[in-house]
């Protein structure tokens, strides 16, 4: 099955921003469940927001809130996470997801996606 396809990343000093792209192949997207989750060293998966493109629906895990956004772009396939305010904390791998398994009501667990990107690296100095 076709993955996604993501870009972006780096390195930034805290209180600076990031943006992640991923792109999803094949059809557009345009009603389903896609979703972004992160993984520090020592740390388990965590999930940090989910997306339902038919209504333009968002979560966002509690620590992210107010800081990171969630966003589909139909006609380009590519789904986008920016990132402000960044702290050393958000240091981790972040990966999007495709194909959510069950409801797309909150960001839920970070396993429950069939497709994946291949991961980007974010690291915020302090």
């Amino acid at each position: 099955q076709v993955q996604l396809v993501e870009s972006g990343g780096g390195t930034v000093q805290a209180g600076g921003s990031l943006r992640l792209s991923c792109l999803v192949p094949g059809a557009t997207y345009s009603s389903g469940c896609l979703g972004w989750v992160r993984q520090a060293p020592g740390k388990e998966r965590e999930g940090i927001s989910i997306i339902y493109t038919g209504t333009g629906h968002t979560d966002y895990t509690d620590s992210v809130k107010g800081r990171f956004t969630i966003s589909y772009d139909n006609a380009k396939n590519t789904l986008y996470l920016q990132m402000n305010s960044l702290k050393p904390e958000d240091t981790a791998m972040y990966t999007c997801a495709a194909d959510r398994i069950g409801a797309c009501l909150d960001v839920g667990s970070p396993y429950d996606f069939t497709r994946w990107g291949q991961g980007a690296q974010v690291t915020v100095s302090s």
